[in-house]
């Protein structure tokens, strides 16, 4: 049975006669404040606030209570101050909007209006307030619309770099689909959608170059280029967290494409981790001789397992100078990215191996964008010299 809703009492108003009655009913015949409400069909809160304005009127009321006139001061104060906290939140939030044109500060009103009075917000802009109504009942302008279509472009192409896409990554993403825009454009959409990328911080490395074993020169000598597969080669190793311990990464990268040639992951930084990298490196690539092959001084890297293996397929051995990172830099930078795309703690060992797998091989070498190809995924840009 559905319940019937009693209907609503219409608010009521009394003169100050009928108050000055009630309250003299509860201040000098000695009634209670429930027993003259209930008499009188008044609500008690109303009643009690009648008393109190007559006590504080007579110099009857709490110590410290203001009167009704000092009460009115004080509101007006309030107001003043509100309005006061107001102009200075509206200085700091658009003052610099007086120069820009109606269309910039209709917009800001528009997204102001909760906070703010579009009264106040217009005096201070000096805009009337009918050409902001008309403004935003006014259909939305071709840039306007446009924006929003690049805003869904924009938003595919973050989600498709896996939400570490900077503008100019996304800016050149747009360009391949055929859009025109503007760098500085894509940077305004980016800022309003609220969409960042990743940022990049030092590397850390974990060279153990304390050892008995021959090192090789730095032949590479910083030239981070090559002008066709399998020229040159960098490979390091980085440390990776799980709860259970510390994982090791070794990687080799093929700086023409910088395409990830090699891979491997251990518990243990030692020979057989690299080896296993280069094993990988070589049976992807098959490389003729003369490929040079650069690394730290790291034990791993000057081992006697490690040099021959290089030897048997006439690869050249390159190695950074002790303690200056800078003579790898390429291979540095890589991980960085890595760890800060993928990131760098893992809940288990099979789950860094998962993960790994799905970054380098599925989105790096396959999908990523890379800024020192002319924007191009590595596989795509090795596709194109063949």
């Amino acid at each position: 049975m559905k319940e019937v809703k009693k209907p609503r009492r219409p608010r009521r108003s009394y003169t100050e006669e009928f108050k000055a009655r009630a309250v003299r009913l509860v201040l000098e015949e000695g009634k209670t404040t429930s027993q003259v409400a209930r008499d009188l069909d008044l609500t008690l809160s109303a009643l009690r606030m009648w008393v109190e304005q007559a006590r504080a009127d007579k110099g009857q009321g709490k110590p410290g209570a203001l009167t009704s006139a000092e009460r009115q001061e004080l509101t007006k104060l309030r107001k003043q101050v509100r309005e006061l906290e107001m102009e200075r939140a509206l200085l700091i939030n658009g003052g610099g909007l007086h120069r820009e044109g109606e269309r910039v500060k209709f917009e800001f009103i528009r997204v102001e209006r909760a906070y703010f009075s579009v009264s106040k917000m217009c005096r201070m802009m000096k805009v009337s307030r009918s050409g902001v109504y008309a403004w935003s009942q006014r259909a939305p302008s071709a840039r306007q619309r446009e924006d929003a279509q690049l805003k869904v472009l924009v938003h595919e192409a973050h989600q498709k770099g896996r939400c570490t896409y900077g503008s100019p990554r996304i800016h050149r993403a747009l360009r391949n689909q055929g859009v025109r825009v503007g760098r500085n454009r894509v940077i305004r959409l980016m800022r309003e959608e609220l969409l960042v990328g990743r940022a990049r911080r030092r590397y850390r490395g974990t060279t153990m170059s304390e050892h008995q074993h021959s090192v090789a020169g730095n032949l590479l000598d910083r030239r981070f280029t090559a002008q066709r597969p399998n020229e040159r080669w960098v490979g390091d190793t980085t440390e990776l967290s799980t709860p259970g311990g510390k994982l090791y990464l070794a990687a080799i990268v093929d700086l023409y494409s910088r395409f990830v040639v090699g891979w491997a992951v251990s518990s243990v930084n030692d020979r057989h981790l690299t080896l296993k990298a280069l094993d990988m490196a070589l049976r992807r690539r098959c490389p003729a001789e003369g490929l040079l092959h650069h690394s730290d001084q790291g034990s791993t890297y000057a081992s006697e397992d490690y040099q021959h293996a290089l030897a048997r397929h006439g690869i050249v051995c390159s190695m950074s100078r002790r303690g200056n990172c800078y003579d790898n830099a390429a291979m540095e930078s890589w991980f960085s990215t890595l760890k800060y795309e993928l990131g760098e703690v893992f809940e288990s060992a099979n789950d860094a191996k998962v993960s790994l797998f799905d970054y380098i091989e599925v989105f790096y070498n396959q999908q990523r964008m890379h800024s020192a190809i002319g924007y191009a995924a590595p596989a795509e840009f090795d596709r194109a010299a063949a």
